[in-house]
């Protein structure tokens, strides 16, 4: 009888064993039907996973590295996220990785409020004198470089009694983040030329990546670059500079 229970409980074991090492599979977008997926909430992986992924069991967080905390201890199979934050997360935790291969591509834009020409004309005008001067090359060596050190670039914006408001994500490296008290990346030193083609001061406003077009309806901000990429539903609510960087999303895993 003793010898029974005791094989009885090993076989339990072995088999408590088994399911407690037993790792979700995904090798590719494919297989994302029917797992649990975390997204940043309002993103173009978040609408991507809507549309695209059967039974999925969705899990919206406030910034990519919420999404990859919960990945880490196993709440969530895997996150969507756009490119360059993906591979700003997994270069700090050994312990994720980034599937290979391509699929959503996006082109990331200014956002201004509905009508908001004047302002539009000079984001873009602002924007073309970027790239057809050294500006842009600049800002990519700058917050994208390929050793991985990051130099944040002075940008001389003249003193002025007007200000314009930045609204942004605070939480989407390199393009925006918090270093040490000040909110810095790519968009924010894009902003700063842009103020300067207004010459204005720039304010920063950090806030949810949800409720950025909300407070741009409502005129608490007066334009958004936070890394946005541009969609028919967006252009419903905003005005859409050109284009400045063109991104993916990727698939983030547990290794």
């Amino acid at each position: 009888m003793k010898k029974l229970i005791f094989a009885v409980a090993v076989a339990a074991l072995f088999t408590f064993s088994s399911c407690a090492k037993k790792e979700v599979e995904i090798k590719s977008a494919e297989d994302l039907a029917g797992k649990k997926i975390g997204v940043q909430a309002g993103t173009t992986g978040e609408s991507w996973v809507q549309e695209n992924v059967e039974n999925v069991k969705l899990s919206s967080f406030k910034s990519g590295i919420d999404a990859a905390l919960d990945l880490k201890n196993g709440a969530i199979d895997a996150v969507v996220l756009d490119e360059l934050p993906a591979r700003e997360i997994v270069s700090r935790n050994d312990d994720l990785q980034i599937l290979t291969g391509s699929f959503a591509r996006e082109e990331y834009a200014i956002a201004v409020k509905k009508g908001n020409t004047e302002l539009l004309d000079s984001i873009n005008s602002a924007i073309q004198k970027m790239m057809e001067g050294d500006d842009y090359n600049k800002l990519r060596q700058a917050f994208m470089p390929a050793d991985g050190k990051i130099t944040i670039p002075p940008i001389d914006v003249p003193s002025s009694d007007k200000v314009i408001k930045l609204g942004t994500n605070a939480a989407f490296p390199p393009f925006e983040y918090v270093d040490g008290n000040k909110i810095v990346g790519f968009d924010i030193s894009m902003g700063q030329l842009i103020a300067k083609e207004c010459g204005a001061n720039l304010e920063v406003v950090d806030m949810a990546f949800d409720s950025l077009i909300p407070a741009l309806s409502s005129n608490a901000i007066d334009f958004i670059a936070a890394g946005m990429s541009v969609n028919e539903e967006r252009k419903k609510n905003v005005d859409f500079s050109v284009p400045y960087f063109e991104s993916e999303q990727v698939i983030i895993i547990r290794k």
